[in-house]
């Protein structure tokens, strides 16, 4: 099997936002094994934190953003996907401004700072994420679909895009498929450059975007070709959008393995097959985990939780790695008394109660951290709560805790509740961790 790896030393890359304009000091740090690419805003009082993942995607029109509360990070496709060529799985990249450096446009001056710094492999595995059934997502003409690899002992994504501006004007229809190692990338994607047509730069400097850019820095078509520069491949468009998509399926959180082809996607697709895939992976997972001896039975889960019925919402813990993440179940029944009145004739668990169960299991999550030290762990707040489907009798609510940050005196969880693999709830939980004592 593969090993993690992150980078030897650290490194440092300045510059302008590609669509800001604003200059921006950027400082990238081995990060350790398991945790994954984490962008840190310094320049916020305290420092933000926001994973390379999906569910942290805000939208936005022609990159990709990532947003905690208020604060975003945008534009890091390109960086993105020169770790995922790479192979570059556990990142700290610090940031003091709103956006990655634009540098050319590609991900070739993030490359070569990386490949500067060495590339170190780490002791633990890389699980890449195998795409074993057809996906497929659609808009309007535009269309992507996941397929698993011909070869069962295949290690690689081979990605085939189909680029099709029609048959006339300077782009026309460009087609690529290749297979993504180190070199490859290297040498035939990294080097791509973000395009444009002329109409869609003007459009872009009247919205007061990327207004500190010339010809000379981006790449604009007009009606005859580039203008005012030269292109590095014939199919260079082609290419980019490849980096694009593989700096975007990143956001998976794990390398892919398999196939991919791409019919005029953009972020927005790209986006919404990432979430496709790890809505299949985690419902895979529950199902595995159900299938396991729990790692808490019910007395080892109350000798954790002072809750008891009715208000206890774990039956079990499934599993536990470490003080980072925790799976648990709770089995909704007919019997539980808050259906008596919610609702007569319509039972339907309250909302309220299914974030509890979350919060509840955040606080066996934060115990495994806190059970040495002293401290119990109270609700402080909640955010990014959103309710996705009805819990009813007879359903089986999975639930997933992850910490996103633990200090000395605060927690910050986030949480998931499915049903059968649907999404039922999700929310971010922070606790204020107290002397038990004191309670």
């Amino acid at each position: 099997m593969k090993q993690q790896h992150t980078i030897a030393r650290e490194v440092e890359i300045e510059g302008r936002g590609l669509f800001t304009g604003e200059p921006v000091s950027m400082r990238v740090r081995a990060g350790a094994p398991y945790t994954g690419i984490w962008f840190v805003r310094t320049d916020q009082s305290p420092p933000i934190r926001i994973a390379a993942r999906v569910e942290n995607v805000s939208k936005r029109a022609r990159r990709t953003s990532l947003r905690n509360g208020s604060v975003a990070i945008e534009t890091v496709e390109h960086c993105l996907s020169a770790c995922a060529g790479l192979g570059l799985d556990n990142l700290e990249i610090e940031l003091n401004a709103n956006e990655l450096p634009g540098a050319d446009g590609s991900s070739l001056p993030f490359v070569e700072r990386f490949r500067e710094a060495g590339i170190a492999p780490q002791d633990a595995p890389c699980e890449p994420h195998v795409i074993d059934e057809m996906a497929r997502v659609v808009e309007g003409d535009c269309e992507l679909v996941a397929l698993p690899p011909l070869d069962p002992g295949c290690e690689s994504l081979e990605i085939t895009y189909d680029l099709d501006y029609g048959q006339t004007g300077p782009i026309g229809r460009q087609m690529l498929r290749v297979t993504l190692t180190p070199d490859a990338f290297v040498t035939s994607i990294a080097p791509a450059r973000t395009f444009l047509l002329e109409q869609e730069a003007a459009q872009l400097r009247d919205a007061g975007l990327g207004k500190h850019l010339s010809y000379h820095d981006v790449l604009v078509f007009g009606e005859n070709g580039p203008i005012d520069n030269t292109l590095r491949f014939p199919d260079e468009c082609v290419r980019h959008k490849i980096l694009d998509l593989l700096g975007d399926l990143y956001l998976l959180g794990r390398p892919i393995v398999g196939r991919i082809h791409a019919r005029k996607s953009g972020h927005a697709l790209n986006h919404e097959l990432v979430r496709v895939l790890q809505e299949r992976q985690a419902a895979r997972q529950r199902q595995a985990f159900l299938r396991r001896p729990p790692a808490l039975d019910i007395h080892r889960v109350q000798r954790i939780l002072p809750h008891r019925y009715p208000f206890l919402m774990i039956d079990r813990v499934l599993e536990i790695e470490g003080s980072k993440r925790v799976v648990g179940v709770k089995n909704v029944t007919i019997n539980e008394a808050f259906f008596q009145g919610h609702y007569p004739g319509e039972p339907i668990m309250p909302g309220v109660l299914i974030i509890e169960a979350i919060a509840q299991l955040g606080g066996v999550l934060l115990a495994q951290e806190l059970e040495h030290k002293g401290k119990v762990a109270m609700l402080l707040s909640m955010d990014k709560v959103k309710f996705r489907r009805a819990v009813r009798p007879g359903d089986q609510l999975i639930l997933e805790a992850e910490a996103v940050h633990v200090r000395s005196s605060i927690g910050h969880v986030r949480g998931r509740a499915c049903v059968g693999g649907e999404l039922a709830a999700e929310a971010e939980i922070k606790f204020v961790l107290r002397d038990a004592e004191a309670h």
